[in-house]
């Protein structure tokens, strides 16, 4: 199986989740790629049409994730446009646009997509939490400006095995996992 993606990062944490999952976890090789991501307010949307997308390059089964962070005083933007915000404004940006806001609250969302020609399924996890009023060191993204609900520290804060602990992607990832096993989508390949 191909975890597709241009996201190094996303890869090492998706790779490292499906080991805790069980002692003997699902190959997955990562194939670097940029795919195409189509505009639509929905992440399953997005993340069906990168599996389409991905499967169709590669022809074999696929696994892909969309992601989003929402924030609530902010009509849930960037929401399926984390991507591109992130790129164009950063978290600097984000912290910026909520400076006269009262509400920080905010939720991570993740949406894996599983792709084999046939099977087409999509796996969400999320995350409570708020953005801090601070840019903090460390992890990728968002991570040094989301802190989960009930934490005192933000994603860039925590080491890997925390991190992960509280993880939206961990959360689609598990059932994702779950629907493989009980469904023995491997064993028909």
């Amino acid at each position: 199986m191909y975890f597709v993606s241009s996201n190094e990062h996303k890869f090492k944490e998706i790779k490292k989740l499906l080991s805790e999952f069980s002692s003997t976890p699902l190959r997955l090789e990562h194939k670097k790629l940029k795919l195409l991501e189509i505009q639509s307010s929905s992440l399953s949307e997005v993340a069906k049409a990168k599996a389409n997308h991905a499967f169709d390059l590669i022809r074999n089964e696929v696994l892909v994730e969309d992601d989003g962070l929402f924030i609530e005083s902010l009509n849930n933007f960037p929401g399926v446009y984390s991507s591109y915000v992130y790129d164009t404004i950063g978290n600097i940006g984000i912290l910026d646009l909520l400076k006269n806001k009262k509400s920080r609250k905010a939720t991570f969302k993740s949406l894996i997509a599983y792709y084999d020609g046939k099977n087409l399924k999509t796996f969400d996890g999320q995350v409570d939490g708020f953005i801090s009023e601070q840019m903090f060191e460390g992890g990728w993204g968002f991570d040094p400006i989301f802190i989960p609900e009930d934490m005192d520290r933000a994603f860039a804060q925590m080491d890997l095995k925390l991190k992960n602990k509280y993880s939206h992607r961990k959360l689609a990832l598990k059932e994702f996992y779950s629907w493989y096993i009980k469904n023995n989508v491997a064993e028909r390949k």
